[in-house]
């Protein structure tokens, strides 16, 4: 397997355009087919749930069935073997530590003027829809991911959605992660059914004022029909991965660490990119070599992706490796140079910046604390990783004294006036 080398200079608007789009899918005809479930199930509830589960999952539920019990939950956490449990408990510690960190003050106050006080008060959102997806494997990372923030942040309500597996049922990972986290109410529903039925709510399945957490083509497409009814929180698509290396990187290390993201699906992107060509032709062995030693359905994931919307991109020089990255604005983001904290400042858009040559995305996306929910398709541009604060939300206080609004009045007055608000201008001027 020979990936694609593009010379970031040389690059045609076509290669560079199907670089930056990576796999950005036209969902149109994935929105028209999230139109009609979900209108049919505002209509008809469980019923509608329940038959498009069956249509779309294969897996036959009932009402009672649906929803997994304290029972069920129990079980998935014994059934889990001993070193399954210690890792998600390991995971659960560093991730909680870190999200508690990001906690704000509750309340705070500042003087902007003598007599006129304002502050923020912070408060959690009064619930949360957890989107933790099935697919192409359990993911207990995913929960916890979602998860943990939002117990750190004190979420009154937390509800999750999970497609079932062929058994109709929830994997037991993803039971023992909810049972390590606290978390009880969970469903066995996911796709389109699962985005609106919280948007809506349900006979069996409580309306939500957030959903949050990737998914397929499908849950994405519900999402935007229903961003009216629902907030869909941070866009989560196809995984994607830069690794910036210089001439001081270790091939080995660059080649296992290249092929990460590359694993997820044939629509990831995995790129390496650097200023070194010696580099790159050692580290191509060495992925081809690594292809061998992984399950079939792995190997080609990584092959179509290094061949379609990743490879190498091989600039003249460090600094403009650097300027390609702020270009692309990648999820996940690895440094493997000579000095990597030099390096940190410079980048400016990425989803995350793992540093050095012992943090691959792997100890990110799973154990090391920080959250592994990250933008995607260039949106690193704007938007951050999940965090706590995706489950707080601020209110802002303010506070005049009679002196305070003496002192004030008259420039409030001049705003309302030039502005045209009449009743504005009364409410200060005719004030006694």
């Amino acid at each position: 397997m020979r990936p694609n080398i593009y010379k970031y200079k040389e690059m045609t608007d076509e290669q560079r355009e199907l670089i930056m789009r990576r796999a950005e899918m036209d969902i149109t005809e994935q929105m028209k087919i999230a139109k009609e479930v979900s209108d049919d199930i505002r209509k008809r509830g469980d019923e509608a749930v329940l038959e498009y589960t069956e249509k779309f999952d294969h897996v036959k539920l009932t009402r009672e069935t649906m929803k997994v019990t304290p029972e069920e939950i129990e079980a998935g956490y014994k059934n889990c073997d001993d070193k399954t449990r210690e890792a998600i408990e390991y995971a659960y510690k560093n991730i909680y530590d870190f999200h508690e960190k990001q906690l704000p003050e509750e309340m705070w106050f500042t003087m902007v003027d003598e007599g006129l006080m304002v502050g923020e008060k912070t408060t959690p959102i009064v619930d949360v829809c957890l989107y933790v997806p099935h697919g192409k494997g359990s993911f207990p990372s995913v929960l916890c991911m979602l998860g943990i923030p939002a117990v750190v942040a004190k979420v009154p309500k937390i509800v999750v959605v999970t497609p079932p597996n062929e058994k109709g049922e929830v994997d037991d990972a993803i039971l023992c992660a909810a049972k390590i986290i606290g978390i009880t109410e969970i469903y066995k529903v996911g796709g389109i059914q699962a985005v609106a039925a919280v948007a809506y709510g349900t006979e069996t399945i409580p309306k939500c004022h957030k959903i949050i957490g990737p998914g397929n083509s499908y849950a994405t497409a519900a999402k935007r029909v229903l961003a009216s009814y629902i907030d869909a929180g941070l866009p989560a698509g196809p995984s994607e991965i830069i690794v910036l290396a210089d001439e001081y990187a270790d091939p080995e290390k660059v080649a296992l660490d290249w092929m990460i993201e590359a694993e997820h699906g044939p629509d990831s992107a995995a790129l390496l990119v650097t200023h070194s060509e010696e580099l790159v032709e050692k580290a191509i062995p060495i992925v081809n070599r690594q292809l061998e030693k992984i399950s079939a359905k792995r190997a080609e994931f990584i092959k179509t992706n290094l061949t379609t919307y990743g490879g190498v991109i091989l600039t003249d020089s460090l600094e403009e490796s650097i300027e390609f990255v702020n270009e692309y604005a990648p999820e996940h983001m690895e440094v493997m140079t000579q000095k990597p904290f030099d390096v940190l400042p410079k980048i400016k858009n990425a989803g995350e910046i793992l540093l050095g040559d012992y943090t691959p995305v792997t100890l990110c996306n799973f154990v090391l604390g920080p959250n592994a929910i990250l933008p995607t398709g260039g949106f690193a541009k704007t938007y951050s990783s999940v965090s706590v604060n995706d489950f707080l939300k601020r209110s802002s206080v303010g506070y005049a004294s009679k002196a305070g609004f003496e002192n004030v009045r008259e420039y409030a007055y001049r705003f309302a006036t030039v502005e045209g608000f009449d009743t504005h201008g009364l409410a200060v001027k005719e004030r006694k």
